[in-house]
């Protein structure tokens, strides 16, 4: 429950900081300027406390869409903004989208958290990743990409690449 106050806080923030863009005109008012700064950082600040219990794609999806929907219905009451067919029915679609995303993931526990199903900790999290480039990479067979022993210039001995890199750098 926690998490879902979060996330109203974190959206309520978030169009508080967009309203402010409209009214810094561009940045040439000086408080709703800087209230864009203030507001957003707070807004992700509260934003990433509500993803220690709601996935990540639900959250983004609801904090953005809403935030969208609000800001949209803010430019069209408050700053007479046009309001056409379309712009409505985006607004649905959105709001429709961020219905679906909500009913179909799986609900997690605050009291579990998000990791719960996995670890009780970020230490306790197995990882898959290989521990050396060889083992990610397959082994080059292609002539073109193995570094030769030594470069042939023309009119020229063979030199070996050390040789070669020495000197240009010695250059420098």
């Amino acid at each position: 429950m926690l998490g879902w106050i979060y996330m109203i806080l974190a959206i309520l923030l978030e169009v508080a900081g967009t309203t402010c863009m409209k009214f810094s005109e561009g940045f040439t008012k000086v408080w709703p300027s800087i209230f864009i700064f203030v507001f957003y950082a707070l807004c992700f600040s509260i934003l990433t406390l509500a993803l220690k219990t709601i996935e990540i794609s639900l959250a983004y999806a609801i904090w953005s869409g809403l935030g969208t929907v609000l800001i949209v219905s803010i430019g069209i009451l408050w700053f007479q903004e046009s309001v056409n067919i379309v712009k409505i029915l985006s607004i649905v679609l959105i709001l429709i989208g961020v219905i679906g995303l909500h009913i179909s993931h799986e609900p997690v526990s605050e009291e579990e958290g998000i990791l719960s199903s996995v670890a009780t900790s970020v230490d306790q999290l197995e990882t898959t990743q290989p521990s050396k480039t060889q083992d990610i990479l397959p082994p080059v067979s292609d002539p073109a990409l193995i570094m030769p022993e030594s470069v042939e210039y023309p009119e020229s001995e063979k030199v070996p690449i050390i040789k070669v890199l020495s000197k240009n750098h010695a250059e420098d």
